[in-house]
């Protein structure tokens, strides 16, 4: 009988929840624009000093609830040594959010090819993507026209699927709201990846874990864990 009741609270009232990935290079913005989602969409949650973020090393997690389900998002470092870890995350997510930052110009090319071979994973294929300009409220900034041009050259690779260039400022917050508010629109009606608490994988996730089981396989201590008090544990059930 508990488990009848249990499973049918959980139908009722469990959330569909939806994967996205953060990336980008590092110092592009990627944790404080994470930082500022949260603020922006829970009540509760109270930021550290958004001009004091620091370059992420490993990765930070991060929890909203919007129009009725709940994103998850990973926000992975851009180091080049750290890039090579992307792809591991890849499998099961069911948003990308790709953060370039229009202050810094000489690194642009870089950007791209990170954002080249990201993009090229048949993995990734008809997953959503928002690619962000960040830094949009800094003097001097390169033009949001100015960046669809530098990324002309990968408008093949993005292939079919949903994609908006959206200008924000992770710092101030501007551009936040849209960009989490298409997102959700998109994973929503993409058929091709379910929510996760329908994918068959979740029963290959060990029993009591919070962490997908090839995080549970890496240096815990260098993975930092941030999320929004929503009254509950963060479960994390989907990737592996």
């Amino acid at each position: 009988m508990y488990t009848l009741l249990s499973g049918f609270w959980k139908y009722v009232f469990q959330k569909d929840e939806y994967c996205v990935l953060i990336l980008g290079l590092d110092n592009a913005g990627k944790t404080t624009f994470l930082e500022q989602t949260k603020m922006k969409f829970c009540k509760t949650f109270k930021s550290m000093n958004l001009s004091k973020v620091t370059t992420t090393v490993g990765l930070n997690i991060g929890t909203i609830d919007v129009s009725g389900v709940r994103l998850m998002f990973w926000d992975l470092g851009g180091q080049e040594e750290l890039q090579s870890l992307w792809d591991k995350y890849y499998a099961e997510c069911h948003g990308l959010i790709y953060v370039v930052d229009s202050v810094d110009e000489e690194r642009l090319p870089e950007s791209r090819q990170a954002f080249d071979k990201m993009i090229s994973s048949e993995t990734l294929e008809g997953v959503p993507l928002l690619l962000l300009v960040n830094k949009q409220d800094v003097e001097g900034c390169l033009s949001v026209p100015e960046i669809k041009t530098s990324f002309g050259e990968s408008a093949p690779k993005i292939g079919k699927r949903d994609c908006l260039l959206q200008p924000c400022s992770a710092l101030t917050g501007n551009g936040v709201n849209e960009g989490i508010e298409w997102m959700v629109k998109c994973v929503v009606r993409n058929i091709h990846r379910p929510p996760s608490s329908l994918w068959k994988t979740k029963k290959e996730q060990p029993i009591g874990s919070e962490y997908p089981a090839h995080v549970l396989c890496q240096d815990i201590n260098k993975t930092h864990r941030n999320q929004c008090d929503h009254g509950s544990p963060l479960q994390l059930v989907v990737f592996v």
